[in-house]
Parts: structure tokens; C-alpha cells; sequence
């Protein structure tokens, strides 16, 4: 398997047509942990979907696998990237079971982060986090996110507009 970028317990790599089966069963098993913050791609059509979506110029979509397994344990996107002079994108994440809450999504997103930083060239990831997802709230904090606002009716959610939290991080400065 090639890997982007790993930590020893845990890499990343890019989503490909053949996870279908695993990821939509994950998705499937998973979708009580992720209800009513996101909606994972839970069916061949949906991942399709979601294949052809990450691969357009401005989304990047990546996958993070247990290492010992080779396990899908979760996903994260990058949407909205926008270069020039903001060079920034948009940071979504989701853990599947059974590895939520072993520090597999805190260990893949920290390793989008450094890719999108590192080999994207990007300066800026924005997490945008419903209030009531503590769990998403506490990894962005724990991977150094600043909260910067709120954002009322921002995103069409589980069929209505939900609030948002704007969180971002910035690349460190280089010497």
C-alpha cells in the first residue's frame, strides 16, 4: 500500500474505487457516531459520488488507516481550496467504528494538516464544527485549531441549516 504520510500507528493515503466495499460498510456501521453531524457516503452510488467529488481541482479527499491492519479508520477532506494569495481550504473529518476514540482521527487529521501544508502548499484550514459536536470541537483544539466565530444557518445539515463554529489553523512560519 502507498501511504502519503505516516506516524508509525497510523497513514494516510487517497481514497480509490476498490475501498467502496470497506468504506461503505464502515459508513454503515459507523452512522449513529456521525448522525446528526455529517453523512458518510453509504452506498456504491454515494461513494462514487464522493470519488468524483475529491478528485475535482479544488477538493482533496483522503483516507486514514490503522497501520497494523490496513483498516479504513476514518476519513478527511479538504474542500474550497482556493490558491493565489489566501491559498486556504475547507477541513472535514469523520472516525469510523471501531476505531473512534482510540486517537486514530487525532493521528490522520494531524497528517492531512502536515500534507496540506507541506506538498499542497496551503496556508490555511478552516474546520467549520456544529456546536454540539464535542468530539470534533476537542480534536480540533488538541491539533491546535483557534475558534474564531460563529456562523448561524451556515451549512445545510441532516436536512436543515445548522450553526457553525469557524475554527482554523495556520501553517507554522517558515524559517
Amino acid at each position: 500500500m502507498r501511504y502519503l504520510r505516516s506516524d508509525g500507528r497510523v497513514a494516510v493515503r487517497r481514497p480509490r474505487p476498490g475501498d467502496e466495499a470497506e468504506f461503505v460498510a464502515a459508513a454503515r456501521r459507523s452512522r449513529d457516531l456521525h448522525h446528526p453531524w455529517l453523512s458518510a457516503p453509504g452506498d456504491a452510488e454515494q461513494y462514487a459520488a464522493y470519488l468524483r467529488r475529491i478528485r475535482r481541482q479544488d477538493t482533496s479527499g483522503f483516507l486514514f488507516c490503522d497501520r497494523a491492519s490496513g483498516e479504513i479508520a476514518g476519513y478527511a477532506n479538504i474542500g474550497g481550496i482556493v490558491l493565489g494569495a489566501l491559498r486556504g481550504g475547507y477541513l472535514g473529518y469523520a472516525a469510523f467504528r471501531p476505531y473512534a476514540g482510540t486517537g486514530h482521527a487525532s493521528a490522520g487529521v494531524r497528517l492531512v494538516v502536515a500534507h496540506a501544508f507541506e506538498t499542497l502548499g496551503l496556508h490555511r484550514l478552516e474546520a467549520n464544527i456544529q456546536p454540539g459536536n464535542e468530539p470534533s470541537k476537542k480534536l480540533a483544539r488538541r491539533l491546535g485549531f483557534r475558534l474564531e466565530g460563529f456562523s448561524p444557518d451556515y451549512l445545510f445539515v441532516d436536512g436543515a441549516w445548522r450553526d457553525h463554529e469557524r475554527w482554523a489553523i495556520t501553517a507554522p512560519p517558515t524559517p
